[in-house]
């Protein structure tokens, strides 16, 4: 069974946008990108919000974004060559190849996603995200927690929803970016 793994870049405070929903002050260098396309290759299906897919969009559809460094450009084939799911109730046109609508977030058909999949499953997009925690599908969170207080914005955890996590892996980056590898136990 393929895990389904929610990875976010954050800050201190557990926000991935500020209030204003910028995250410019997330930006991994190099060092910090290229261990993210590591982890990002044992991917094989992403599954986004209509927010976040429109931000990931780039990835496939501007060169100059592949072209800021390697291991941006490794990232944009990894992201390319991955299926894609927006659920969206909104979205009316995919602009990728490999990419499907869904209206709804529907917890038994990710639960038979991630059963049928022959790699794992990323989720992005802290709204959709909320919703597969409280159903609890997560089974990894990947944190890269940036060295930045941004004091209020959009959370990357929902509020009232308590998990239990065992700490899997850790790692600091010259940056000030610390990586934490938790598995989710069930409650």
């Amino acid at each position: 069974m393929a895990r389904l793994i929610y990875s976010y870049l954050a800050s201190l405070d557990g926000y991935v946008a500020d209030e204003k929903g910028k995250f410019d002050w997330a930006m991994p260098d190099e060092e910090v990108h290229e261990y993210v396309n590591e982890l990002e290759r044992s991917i094989g299906t992403y599954l986004f919000g209509r927010r976040m897919y429109e931000t990931m969009v780039g990835w496939e559809t501007d060169p100059s974004i592949a072209a800021q460094s390697p291991a941006a450009a490794a990232y944009a084939e990894i992201w390319k060559g991955a299926d894609k799911i927006v659920y969206s109730g909104t979205l009316d046109k995919i602009i990728t190849k490999r990419t499907r609508i869904d209206r709804t977030f529907d917890p038994v058909a990710v639960t038979q996603l991630k059963k049928e999949a022959i790699k794992d499953i990323s989720i992005g997009g802290a709204t959709l995200a909320a919703a597969a925690l409280k159903s609890k599908l997560v089974d990894e969170i990947n944190l890269f927690i940036v060295p930045y207080v941004a004091g209020g914005g959009l959370r990357m955890f929902p509020e009232r929803t308590a998990i239990k996590l065992d700490l899997l892996e850790d790692r600091r980056f010259k940056n000030g970016m610390s990586y934490f590898r938790y598995a989710v136990i069930a409650t």
